[in-house]
């Protein structure tokens, strides 16, 4: 175990089950929809036939629930503390890396044009020899509506020296 990581682990544990925040509002719109389509060889008419797509339950095109899930770095990226806390520094960091998902539930449609923001909640902090996994609960909202896209428990690992 890294003394670094150990002095971090400390300083990062006080931040368990607090909020981080909420993030800023982020369009959805169709060419990003469809740019997504391409890249991932999705092509179905729910996400790319704004015409077909009227007649399904949703009114028109939606977002693939994979989209939503990759903007993960995006939206919590933008993500400011209401309290503006400022990051602990962090000696002999290495990098941090995506460890991966405890959990991801897509619970409502984004429909194309939507605009859709994260919140974030520190769920766990654990010491792992010279790393620290740090779990945290994404909550991406969609504005004007009720229930989120999705929420997710999301793993990432700081590694250091």
């Amino acid at each position: 175990m890294s003394t670094n990581a150990k002095q971090a682990y400390e300083t990062m544990q006080a931040t368990q089950g607090q909020s981080e925040g909420t993030g800023e509002w982020f369009e959805v719109t169709q060419d990003l929809i469809d740019t997504f389509a391409d890249a991932t060889h999705d092509h179905q008419f729910i996400h790319v036939d704004p015409e077909r797509a009227k007649a399904s339950p949703f009114g028109g095109t939606i977002a693939h629930g994979f989209l939503t899930l990759s903007l993960l770095t995006h939206l919590v990226g933008s993500i400011r503390s209401e309290e503006a806390r400022p990051a602990p520094r962090m000696e002999g960091l290495i990098m941090g890396v995506n460890y991966g998902f405890d959990k991801v539930r897509f619970v409502s449609p984004v429909k194309s044009g939507s605009k859709v923001r994260a919140s974030g909640v520190t769920k766990s902090v654990e010491l792992k020899g010279s790393a620290i996994n740090t779990t945290r609960t994404i909550t991406v909202e969609i504005e004007g509506e009720d229930k989120p896209a999705l929420v997710a428990d999301w793993i990432t690992r700081l590694v250091f020296a």
